[in-house]
């Protein structure tokens, strides 16, 4: 056993283990113990993975809506085989910790590890389970009670609906009995970005995936300026975040959006103000009013020439300006795409055909309250997947669940949102002085959780007991937006409801929409969440 590489025969995970090249002789227990510490689902190639033919569930996409999805079918039917097809090579992970506590990690292996400490000081991993969870692929069809398999590096290219079967990226044929379409979206680029060359594109980061959290990490540490186009959820969540970075590292971080402030689509304009001097308390430079007329490498620079003749040199660019939901499948599975709001359009059960379902970013779906939506967060993706699961094993339920977002500017200001919330909209809200309990930190030591959405339920609030203090309106804390509620009206019923700095409290939120009724005084309503308790 002298020479370079060893063959036996064994499984297929073995196999390839043994008979890989190796620098130098090592003895045969030595390369078993390697192999055994190899041989999990995640660690082989795809090229070699045995590929099933048949999935009783085979569902596209390996984000959360289809995890969620995947654990909603094994609990309704324990020994059902489902089969997840990705395109990324990595297991289904959480996207929201890669725009927030992943950057404030101390762990200097944090990119590696993908694991972080959440505001209450707990640790956790980025993946919703460890390899051990998942069965191989070249299990799949023997796997006594059955378990759920995941197909990484491998994309759906081709759906024949008629004959209940897809076609992968490598020509392989997979049939079903049940399908659902989770393929999420991909990040938008501006125009300007893709006409202006190599030099420019390898600059500039698009914000989606594993993979992006790791090279933007790795810019950051090796530039002198990055700049975020957009004033989104992301957009400033990762301004947030690299600019605590730049108090140390001298990284110079600079956030332009074509709106005035921060968050100028979603909050009232006096608290977009104000959430734009938070984020410049941050270490970062804010240039509103910004529409980007080119980009060009010059001099080691990229140059980005604004309309209005503003010129800003930065060494990288992280465009943050939306998503496009994901709908290749579109046209050879035959199915609808919305014209308004993008994604596949589905029921109220999440059905696109008779045995198609769409979850997630990708799912144009009939609102019994709202009207027709489509929503780009992960507790939509949790709560669309889980009851897309249910209705693949045919509990036939509607989508009423109103689902919650949020986001956080760091670890001392957040806020959790749920309904339409657009800033063209009228609004009416209510503050209070905030405490050091009202902060996305004191949240997660109170709830347990990071993901704030897996302390929610889909519960009907109970009447809570409601704060004899009386409400002061908007104006007596004009400049104090500790902690409040902002409603959002069409037609004066509140279709919309921002929680700032006020957490636990969302099923109050969701049972006001639900409700659907006009209220004389929102001030009275405020009330219901307790906003004035010391």
């Amino acid at each position: 056993m002298g020479t370079d590489e060893y063959v036996l025969t064994l499984s297929p995970s073995f196999a390839y283990c043994l008979s890989l090249p190796l620098s130098r002789p090592i003895s045969l227990p030595l390369a078993l113990s390697l192999c055994l510490s190899l041989a999990s689902v995640d660690s082989i190639p795809a090229s070699l993975k045995k590929i099933p033919s048949h999935a009783p569930y085979l569902l596209i996409g390996g984000g959360t809506a289809s995890f969620a999805a995947a654990r909603s079918i094994r609990a309704r039917d324990p020994g059902a085989r489902v089969l997840i097809v990705t395109d990324e090579p990595d297991l289904p992970y959480m996207r929201p910790p890669l725009s927030k506590e992943l950057w404030f990690s101390d762990d200097p292996t944090v990119t590696e590890t993908l694991r972080f400490k959440q505001w209450n000081g707990k640790e956790r991993s980025i993946y919703f389970q460890p390899p051990s969870f998942y069965i191989n692929p070249e299990e799949f069809d023997s796997a006594e009670n059955g378990g759920v398999a995941v197909l990484t590096d491998k994309k759906v290219v081709h759906m024949d609906v008629r004959g209940n079967k897809v076609k992968l990226d490598d020509d392989t044929e997979i049939s079903y009995d049940k399908c659902l379409i989770a393929t999420g979206g991909v990040p938008r680029n501006l125009q300007v970005i893709e006409r202006a060359g190599e030099e420019v594109i390898r600059r500039t980061t698009l914000f989606r995936k594993i993979e992006d959290f790791k090279s933007l990490d790795k810019a950051s540490r090796n530039i002198k300026s990055i700049t975020i186009i957009g004033g989104g959820f992301l957009g400033s969540e990762l301004a947030c975040a690299l600019g605590r970075r730049s108090t140390e590292s001298g990284l110079e971080v600079l956030q332009m959006f074509p709106e005035k402030g921060n968050m100028g689509k979603v909050l009232p304009e006096y608290l977009s103000n104000w959430t734009t001097e938070k984020v410049k308390r941050e270490g970062v430079k804010i240039i509103s009013e910004a529409l980007v007329k080119s980009v060009t490498y010059k001099d080691d620079k990229l140059e980005i020439q604004l309309k209005d003749g503003r010129l800003v040199k930065t060494d990288h660019i992280v465009a943050a300006v939306g998503l496009e939901p994901n709908v290749d499948l579109a046209k050879s599975a035959g199915l609808e795409v919305d014209s308004d709001f993008g994604g596949y359009r589905v029921n109220a059960e999440l059905q696109a055909r008779s045995n198609i379902w769409v979850a997630g970013d990708a799912a144009c779906f009939y609102d019994i309250r709202l009207g027709r939506r489509r929503v780009e967060h992960h507790d939509h993706a949790v709560v669309s997947g889980r009851l897309a699961g249910e209705n693949m094993t045919g509990a036939s339920k509607p989508y009423w669940h109103q689902s919650m977002f949020w986001s956080d500017l760091g670890p001392d200001v957040g806020y959790e949102a749920i309904g339409i919330v657009d800033s063209s909209l009228p609004t009416v809200a209510v503050f209070a002085k905030a405490t050091a309990k009202d902060t996305p930190k004191a949240a997660t030591e109170k709830s347990g959780t990071g993901i704030r959405s897996e302390s929610e339920t889909e519960d009907t609030a109970t009447s809570p007991v409601v704060s004899a203090t009386p409400a002061p309106s908007e104006q007596q804390h004009k400049d104090d937006y500790g902690k409040g509620v902002i409603f959002y009206l069409r037609d004066k019923v509140v279709v919309g409801i921002i929680l700032w700095n006020v957490f636990n409290r969302m099923p109050i939120a969701r049972k006001i929409i639900k409700d659907g009724e006009e209220h004389a005084d929102l001030n009275e309503v405020a009330k219901l969440f307790n906003i004035h308790e010391d």
